[in-house]
């Protein structure tokens, strides 16, 4: 009976938000908005006539909407938040409401664009429409290596939709390999997602408290081989207690409702060329190291650098293929040491690769998709009661901090993309930050270059430009460090030996010099 009843009502639901989801909803507050996005730069002299106006972006992007069903869902609130919010289809769907304009002053430098996306990231998104906001910025003729007449695109998808990997494929929605793009017609009718009423959701929330812990003990079941693996690894000494404890910095405080967003583009081969130092390093690691070393030198210019090494999480997707047209995350996370208590970069980067293949040897141990499921498990008012205790009481500052900063790397294609007929010429990928985390490196690549785009609250990082100069040179030491050859070992010669001297040596005349006594 409990299992019709449970088919039955999965063929009424709509997408429901999960734990995780839920968890970025709740946290959200007026100082801590919770979307992601990205600063994406466009060159319009690839599009039809030279050029693209605002109305071809709209018309562009309104003919690709079903793409992705991000784009036209929006949240249904269960009564008195017994359960967790669903996805449902916005019946009022308009979208001039969610592409915007606006334009840079003279000159339109890349300082400009920093502070018009930082102002734009601290707004939060209207909850009550489908969560997501795109903002024309015209006016970028004085940022090296763009050309004069691109335009930037400042996105905003809320977290609780999409994680990194679901923020690429929304990217794949609305751009096209070539400068020409057809929009080819939906292949199926999109699924229904109707707007249930309060009764139904109630009887919907019932449902789930009932189930829910079965799904636990299902969870558990899966996650004890990983734990046995676990316990043998730590014997065999393939996993390592790393007891490391996490420093309290700056970053780990409670969050103003302003933010600062600069970056870097670094040459990808070049970045490559880093991790080859190492046997079994990654491109990762070289990032982890670059950022180690610029926030070493940033602490160090504040005097606050702290004595232990400071941890990164790092996100990785445990989406599968049968998940990826759906919203919401599926994500777990590594805990990873950054070395910025090491001056040395080459020590650094040996250190990050190895706090990086412990982290992954635990995730592989314990199951990084099982750890996700777990992270679901908690009640909705248990979650959202949390989430609000937690930034109301400004807990961030009375308890250790679980890490200092997030390090997310999401890649990008190597080849060009178009969106209405322009060639994107740049990305820059923009995430949150909230309470005991007030930084946060968003690390994309795009057609030879690696970017690694910094997002802070002002209040802790004044001074955006600088700390991206302390990422700039932490990359160049570890570069000049990793790839300049060997000192070459100098032969040692044989010195002739001294003959004894049978006569008195001779003065620059020819002279015999006198004898001294």
């Amino acid at each position: 009976m409990a299992g019709k009843i449970g088919n039955l009502i999965k063929e009424w639901s709509p997408e429901q938000l999960t734990g995780l989801d839920a968890a970025f909803l709740y946290l959200e507050n007026a100082r801590s908005p919770m979307h992601i996005g990205s600063i994406a730069i466009y060159d319009p002299s690839t599009a039809a006539g030279g050029k693209v106006r605002f109305k071809d972006i709209l018309q562009y992007v309104e003919d690709r909407v079903h793409r992705a069903t991000t784009f036209q869902r929006k949240l249904k609130q269960a009564p008195f938040g017994v359960d967790h919010p669903y996805w449902v289809d916005d019946t009022e769907f308009d979208i001039e409401f969610h592409i915007r304009h606006i334009a840079l002053p003279q000159p339109g430098d890349w300082r400009q664009l920093c502070i018009q996306a930082s102002r734009l990231h601290a707004r939060p998104l209207d909850l009550s429409k489908p969560l997501w906001e795109f903002t024309v910025i015209e006016g970028l003729d004085n940022i090296k290596g763009v050309p004069k007449g691109a335009y930037a695109i400042f996105s905003k998808i809320h977290h609780c939709a999409i994680d990194g990997a679901s923020g690429v494929e929304i990217a794949q929605a609305v751009h096209s390999l070539q400068p020409e793009d057809t929009v080819e017609p939906p292949t199926d009718k999109p699924k229904s997602a109707r707007e249930p009423g309060n009764v139904e959701l109630l009887a919907r929330a019932n449902y789930n408290a009932w189930t829910k812990p079965f799904h636990a003990i299902n969870v558990g079941r899966r996650m004890a081989p990983g734990a046995l693996k676990y316990l043998a690894g730590l014997r065999r000494g393939d996993i390592k207690l790393m007891g490391a404890k996490v420093p309290r910095t700056r970053f780990n405080g409670t969050v103003s409702a302003h933010r600062v967003i600069d970056g870097v583009a670094l040459d990808l081969n070049k970045v490559k060329e880093i991790k080859q130092r190492i046997p079994g390093a990654t491109v990762n690691d070289a990032i982890l190291a670059i950022v180690g070393g610029g926030l070493r030198r940033y602490l160090l210019d504040k005097e606050d650098l702290p004595q232990d090494s400071l941890i990164a999480m790092a996100p990785i997707s445990v989406r599968s293929q049968s998940e990826k047209k759906s919203l919401g995350n599926e994500v777990s996370a590594l805990s990873i040491q950054l070395g910025t208590h090491i001056a040395d970069p080459l020590a650094r980067l040996h250190f990050t690769h190895e706090a990086a293949v412990n982290s992954k040897e635990t995730a592989n141990a314990v199951g990084a998709r099982e750890l996700s499921e777990a992270s679901k498990l908690s009640p909705a008012m248990v979650t959202g009661v949390a989430a609000r205790v937690y930034t109301r009481l400004g807990l961030a500052n009375r308890i250790r901090p679980m890490f200092n900063t997030v390090v997310t790397n999401v890649p990008g294609p190597p080849i060009p993309l178009y969106m209405a007929g322009a060639r994107m010429v740049g990305s820059y990928g923009v995430g949150p930050v909230m309470d005991s985390m007030g930084l946060f490196h968003a690390v994309t690549s795009y057609c030879g270059e690696i970017c690694i785009t910094v997002t802070a609250c002002r209040k802790m990082m004044p001074d955006p430009a600088f700390y991206a100069e302390c990422l700039q040179a932490s990359f160049d030491e570890l570069y000049a460090a990793a790839v300049k050859p060997p000192a070459k070992k100098k032969r040692k010669t044989k010195k002739p030996k001294k003959k004894a001297a049978t006569h008195a040596p001779e003065n620059g005349n020819g002279a015999a010099k006198p004898a001294l006594h």
